[in-house]
């Protein structure tokens, strides 16, 4: 396997956590439950060390792909740039579900602002995640260009 395996292994994940914990968070609004609540933080939580994973990969994979002719620079130049936002933006939802979780784990007042706020905090991460994926997609997918 090489670099741009890896990374091929690995992407679709950052994008597909913070999708699941939102709709497990929405969950545990619906159905009042603090357990269901806590399991998105955790799914939001893996979904940040999974952008790390794919973040790390990325450079293995350009060295690769630029190898293959027809590939242009640019295009892996601006999902690079989109990706470095998702990650940075994952990584902050990362955080506040840590945040979010001890303040639910500890029953403190604020827990549910805080977990609204990593609702709307999501639907964000998730609009980058949409434009990291289109644009590495686009690498090599001339079709969705």
């Amino acid at each position: 396997m090489n670099g741009a395996h890896y990374h091929l292994v690995l992407n679709h994940l950052p994008i597909i956590m913070p999708i699941v914990g939102l709709l497990v968070l929405i969950g545990g609004f619906a159905v009042k439950s603090e357990i269901v609540k806590r399991t998105a933080y955790c799914i939001f939580i893996l979904g940040a060390i999974t952008a790390f994973a794919a973040i790390a990969t990325g450079e293995g994979a350009e060295h690769v792909i630029k190898q293959i002719e027809g590939i242009s620079k640019s295009l892996i130049h601006e999902h690079e740039e989109k990706a470095e936002v998702f990650a940075l933006l994952s990584y902050a939802l990362g955080i506040g579900s840590i945040v979010a979780l001890w303040s639910n784990w500890k029953k403190k007042l604020y827990a549910t602002y805080i977990a609204l706020a990593i609702l709307v905090f999501c639907l964000t991460v998730l609009y980058f995640g949409q434009q990291t994926g289109t644009t590495g997609g686009e690498i090599r997918h001339s079709e969705i260009r």
